[in-house]
């Protein structure tokens, strides 16, 4: 099946199911394919190119030494006002993103949030001391009020052009403790999309002067106020309580639990505070993550908490006339879409892209649902399961990680972390070794017939000249797309990829059909299965685009599937056949070799008739030992479509010049048989070194490929090369001496690597 673009299936566009299962590069693969990311986006980080550069940083603040990391998450799910979100989220601590996703889950389910916002208002504050007549004073400022504003839009024409600018003025009289009174003059400046702050007390000092003539008295403190009170955000749920039930709870005592606890919150300022930093947690994450002040958003938070003289709940949940669970939350919020933290954090302008609010106050809105729904997960939890069994899978993913839990395993030692129930880190030492134990054994152990799979594999030698004639070595791997196939009741053919968030619905009709779904439909036409009602569930163990034949695996796997299922009886020839049919669906002109080692899963010497008119040659080769190799995986992925389209079009501008590589790559191919049978591995290093050079002057590498390759030859490979269609995907390192050594070394540059034993 085509790997290189998801399709657009009927689901709405925020909603991911198990997304969370998915890799990091499948995540943002599958955020992109949906329309979120732009291309220029997805490959900013995809290669971690969005990330703050220390030299930006230094331009940033004072005494810079570093750069701090901390995790963009996505809350998924959300619907507001009708238009469906993704949140990008900075924040470190476990368990936010997840239960933020699963509360917007619910009220997505319940019609979404409701949202509503204020003008983006910021208080400017003039203080005057020292007045004669105090009350005078007041009253002449207020008498040349518009004197005092348009002297202040001076400051700032072209804040007044966009529609913004000082909209009103305000005097308050306040007495000081030793006596006397002062004046406090308010700007109410409105300032758009901006943050504001510099512009508001540029305001200030400009009306100064003015402000000390008309009063008489002496101004001291010229500065903005971070109470945003005059920029408030209001959200609104209406959850019907059957959507509540859960966790051995009907909907009613969930619905009576979210409510008693908020009344505690309502009444008691020590829940409250923490009733309230629950709701910080989600506001700060997006404040963050759009390059908005936390700080000042959280002081203003607080001070509105306290503004009945008693700190309480920032939220309000009460039920509703038909018995459902109602939420509010009024807070303010006073943030910026344009600025300086733009210009100099490039994750900032990249999370802003990826929410695609169109306004100052479109975010705050977004934020004020993101609070309400945090709100909302952490009182369930509390009135559920308790928080501290929601954090517990979370945190065992710390833990893994501090043991040293590598990608490949790593969710497997989460999982029996969580089952152990000692969430330690010696516990998770125990289980790393235990599982790397077990990869190892699995790596040695063939794939079981009965199971419904097809191979990955990787090409040591020949790919691309194999297109031309050339003969070429593959062999598989112990990497397996796997299929099952059940009967269903839906009327359909139903398509369901967990870990790759894939779940959709094949069209009847070919001419519907997309890239993705057309793989798909000519198994199904071919085999006569259209009008079956079928649910596919695949669980792919190769990556997807990273040139380890993932798109024939799961062809053949899905094949195989539907063979068992319906007892068709195909013979491995018809099953590679149909798989070829695929392929050249996925890559346009592609040798056969993927699915003929995916069908097979032999270690293979293979010859194509570039003109068709006989059937490819291949035998299995006879390998004396296993060959260590490293795969060594890039964040770019492998288009083998536009890669051998490239060589195509390169080879009929210079037909004589590509020939005589195609030859050279074949003889040295030839060559690489015999040191396979000859067990001559510094032979075979050196020709898949050659073969590396010469797929390099095909023009089908990368830089991120070239960087495998070279760190793979610095610490110890005999030889190192592109596998597969290139342009990025993976390498292949010939490693019989520490293999861990070329493993640690490409992951410390950012990459993933595994080790595999061939033949």
């Amino acid at each position: 099946m085509s790997a290189e673009k998801l399709p657009q299936d009927a689901q709405d566009k925020a909603r991911f199911p198990e997304f969370y299962k998915l890799s990091v590069a499948d995540r943002v693969r599958v955020i992109h394919e949906r329309g979120w990311l732009s291309g220029e986006d997805y490959q900013a980080l995809i290669s971690g190119d969005h990330t703050l550069k220390i030299n930006k940083a230094d331009k940033m603040i004072e005494n810079v030494v570093g750069v701090m990391g901390l995790p963009v998450g996505l809350g998924l799910n959300f619907l507001i006002n009708g238009r469906d979100y993704v949140v990008p989220l900075v924040v470190e601590e476990p368990s936010i993103v997840a239960a933020l996703s699963s509360a917007a889950k619910v009220v997505r389910g319940a019609g979404g949030f409701a949202t509503e916002s204020t003008e983006p208002v910021l208080i400017g504050q003039v203080q005057v001391v020292d007045v004669p007549h105090v009350a005078k004073a007041q009253a002449a400022l207020l008498q040349r009020k518009g004197e005092i504003l348009n002297l202040a839009n001076s400051l700032h024409p072209q804040m007044v052009a966009r529609g913004g600018g000082a909209k009103d003025l305000e005097v308050h009289l306040h007495a000081r403790p030793e006596g006397g009174d002062m004046v406090v003059v308010h700007l109410l400046v409105d300032t758009r999309d901006a943050m504001g702050a510099n512009l508001v007390n540029t305001m200030c000092e400009g009306v100064a002067s003015l402000v000390e003539s008309i009063t008489d008295g002496r101004v001291f403190l010229r500065i903005l106020s971070n109470l945003t009170d005059r920029s408030m955000v209001r959200a609104r749920c209406v959850i019907p309580f059957e959507k509540l039930a859960g966790k051995g709870y009907t909907g009613e005592e969930v619905r009576d639990g979210v409510i008693l606890a908020n009344e505690f919150a309502s009444i008691d300022p020590y829940r409250a505070t923490t009733h309230n930093k629950g709701v910080m947690n989600g506001v700060d994450a997006v404040a963050l993550a759009t390059g908005n002040d936390w700080r000042a958003i959280e002081a203003a938070a607080h001070a509105y908490a306290a503004r009945g003289g008693r700190y309480t709940s920032l939220t309000r949940w009460y039920k509703g006339p038909n018995g459902e669970l109602v939420g509010e939350i009024e807070v303010p919020l006073k943030v910026g879409t344009v600025g300086g933290p733009l210009q100099s954090n490039p994750t900032v302008a990249l999370n802003l892209r990826l929410l695609g609010v169109k306004s100052a106050r479109e975010l705050a809105e977004v934020m004020g649902a993101v609070g309400l729904a945090q709100n909302f997960s952490a009182l369930r939890a509390l009135t559920t399961e308790g928080i501290q069994q929601g954090h517990m899978t979370l945190h065992a993913r710390s833990v893994a990680i501090a043991a040293g839990a590598t990608p490949e395993i790593f969710d497997t030692v989460v999982d029996r972390l969580v089952e152990s129930g000692e969430i330690k880190i010696w516990k998770a030492q125990e289980i790393v070794v235990q599982v790397r134990k077990e990869a190892r054994g699995a790596a040695e152990s063939v794939i079981p017939e009965q199971h419904a799979c097809g191979h990955g594999k990787i090409i040591l030698l020949g790919e691309h000249a194999v297109v031309y004639g050339s003969h070429a070595i593959a062999a598989p791997v112990p990497l397996a797309v796997r299929a099952a196939v059940q009967d269903t009741q839906s009327g359909g053919v139903d398509m369901i990829i967990p870990r790759w968030g894939v779940e959709y619905r094949l069209h009847r009709d070919p001419a519907h059909r997309d890239s993705f779904q057309r793989s798909l439909g000519i198994i199904f036409d071919t085999l006569g299965l259209t009008d079956r009602s079928v649910r596919i569930e695949v669980f792919p163990a190769v990556p997807r685009a990273r040139g380890l034949g993932g798109s024939a695996a799961m062809a053949v796997a899905i094949i195989r599937a539907l063979d068992q299922h319906f007892k068709l009886g195909l013979s491995d020839e018809e099953v590679n056949a149909l798989a070829y049919k695929c392929e050249q669906v996925a890559h346009g002109t592609p040798s056969g070799i993927d699915n003929t080692v995916a069908t097979y899963g032999k270690f293979l010497l293979y010859k194509r008739d570039p003109s068709g008119a006989t059937p490819p040659m291949f035998r299995e080769m006879a390998v004396p030992k296993p060959i260590p190799i490293v795969i060594g995986i890039s964040s770019k992925e492998s288009l083998t479509a536009k890669t051998v389209g490239g060589v195509r079009t390169a080879w009929q501008r210079n037909p004589e010049l590509y020939e005589r590589i195609f030859r050279e790559i074949d003889q040295l191919t030839l060559q690489g048989v015999e040191a396979i049978q000859k067990n001559d591995l510094q032979r075979l290093g050196e020709l898949m070194n050659v073969c590396h050079g010469l797929l390099n002057a095909l023009g089908v590498s990368s830089w991120e490929i070239e960087e495998l390759v070279q760190i793979s030859r610095e610490h110890g490979a005999l030889g190192a090369k592109l596998t597969g269609g290139g342009g990025g995907g993976s390498i292949i390192a010939l490693c019989p001496e520490r293999p861990d050594k070329v493993i640690a070394a490409l992951r410390d540059a950012g990459y993933q690597a595994m080790e595999v034993n061939i033949g």
